[in-house]
């Protein structure tokens, strides 16, 4: 039984009503990162999650409420498995806690012992995450020439232009499949570049080529990256996709090869 099938995805699971750091369930990047482990944009990044379903009890024993953004950096030795971070934050909803402050702290610390690295919590009033509209080119209208059903590199393909440019694009066709039940992951990818003009044809062939591809959300935006870097060689690329939200979770891995194209999170209309 492999590390990921050990996870609590898929399965039954009883959930806890005082709190219980110990269900966090890290994976290791590693295994993922194997084929383009030399990459090193893979490296620089971060992974924001957005909790919708935040709880606990203030120093009266009042039940709070809130939206929380978690941010792991991408160097972390490993991601946290969803499942598990949803039974843990709701594992907090009877915990009484003196302050909000409190509430983080705590929560910061567990989640950066189950990464082994820093990770950050910030909290947002349950009406106060605006809604983002995407920048760039949508290039969903686009008629890619081939299309597979796997993630294919060779698809990528240069404009036949030869014009060197700076731009963003992005579209709202990635899909995916989670590795342990199957389910579909959706998501807007956004490609950030500078370099030789790439073709937007074979960028689009190329993003929908994931759809039966079985893969966790920030391993598909690292071979995206790494892919791209490969082939198409530009002198700066980002990398960010912003999945839709299950299970009161939504996961949005940034992956950049210069730390000054780290954008602002954001969040969309379908998340």
């Amino acid at each position: 039984m492999t590390v990921v099938e050990q996870s609590l995805l898929g399965k039954d699971t009883e959930y806890p009503t005082t709190y219980s750091p110990e269900v966090l369930f890290p994976i290791s990047r590693a295994q993922a990162r194997e084929n383009y482990k030399h990459v090193e944009g893979i490296y620089t990044g971060k992974d924001w999650w957005h909790i919708f379903e935040i709880s606990w009890l203030n120093a009266h024993g009042i039940p709070q409420v809130a939206i929380g953004r978690m941010t792991l950096p991408a160097s972390s030795e490993f991601l946290i498995e969803s499942k598990s971070l949803k039974l843990y934050f709701n594992s907090l909803n009877f915990t009484q806690f003196a302050s909000k402050q409190a509430f983080i702290d705590t929560v910061e610390k567990d989640l950066s012992n189950a990464a082994q690295a820093p990770v950050t919590l910030t909290l947002f009033q349950v009406d106060a995450l605006d809604i983002t509209k995407p920048q760039g080119i949508c290039i969903d209208d686009q008629e890619p020439d081939c299309l597979v059903n796997h993630p294919d590199a060779s698809l990528l393909q240069f404009d036949p232009s030869e014009e060197i440019v700076e731009e963003q694009v992005f579209s709202h066709l990635l899909r995916s499949n989670c590795p342990v039940t199957g389910q579909p992951d959706w998501g807007t990818v956004f490609i950030r570049y500078r370099g030789k003009k790439p073709c937007y044809r074979s960028i689009l062939a190329y993003i929908i080529s994931y759809r039966q591809h079985n893969g966790f959300h920030e391993q598909c935006v690292e071979q995206i990256f790494a892919d791209l870097w490969q082939n198409l060689q530009p002198e700066k690329l980002m990398v960010y996709a912003t999945y839709t939200r299950r299970g009161g979770l939504d996961i949005n891995p940034c992956r950049v090869s210069d730390e000054s194209w780290m954008p602002s999170p954001i969040r969309l209309a379908r998340q």
